[in-house]
């Protein structure tokens, strides 16, 4: 499965805002801010978020962005289909099923492929932002997220496929 740049900073901000749920519209300068995001590039992701529904816009002094659901109801495979397309890590499940019923020989190796793909894209519908938000807590210290030196130069602690690129 592929996460674009985009999509992990459409994750990392939809995490913010549903760990400030109650606390009102928070301003796109305090998303970018505490965790560290490109504030251009953020309008935009918020902008597409906003046009989806899953976040709304206030205006004003106390102006900002906030969820329009609870956190609990906003599975992390709406936002990456929004952002990033199907979240599958394999061709669609129809096309599998073919190559499994017509390639004999190679049954087995295109159901391992169906089985990861139907994992993969039931973990990613049964986890929820508040599933995030809840078994970490937040990831800031007075308002600004702490980084390590190592995780900064790295990009991430897990192995994951970024842009098409694998980063550790």
């Amino acid at each position: 499965m592929k996460i674009s740049q985009k999509g992990l900073y459409a994750l990392q901000a939809m995490m913010m805002l549903a760990r400030h749920h109650h606390q009102g519209a928070i301003k796109i300068r305090e998303i970018a801010y505490e965790e560290d995001l490109p504030e251009k590039f953020l309008e935009l992701i918020l902008l597409e978020l906003k046009n989806a529904r899953m976040v709304e816009s206030v205006r004003g002094a106390k102006g900002g962005y906030q969820l329009r659901r609870e956190p609990a109801d906003i599975p992390l495979s709406e936002i990456m289909r929004l952002i990033d397309g199907p979240v599958a890590p394999f061709a669609d499940a129809e096309q599998l099923r073919v190559l499994i019923n017509r390639d004999l020989p190679h049954r087995a190796l295109y159901q391992v492929f169906l089985d990861v793909r139907d994992a993969a894209a039931k973990i990613l519908e049964n986890t929820t932002l508040a599933d995030l938000i809840a078994g970490g807590g937040p990831r800031s210290t007075k308002g600004k997220r702490v980084v390590k030196k190592k995780e900064k130069e790295k990009g991430s602690i897990l192995p994951m496929v970024v842009g098409g690129q694998k980063s550790e």
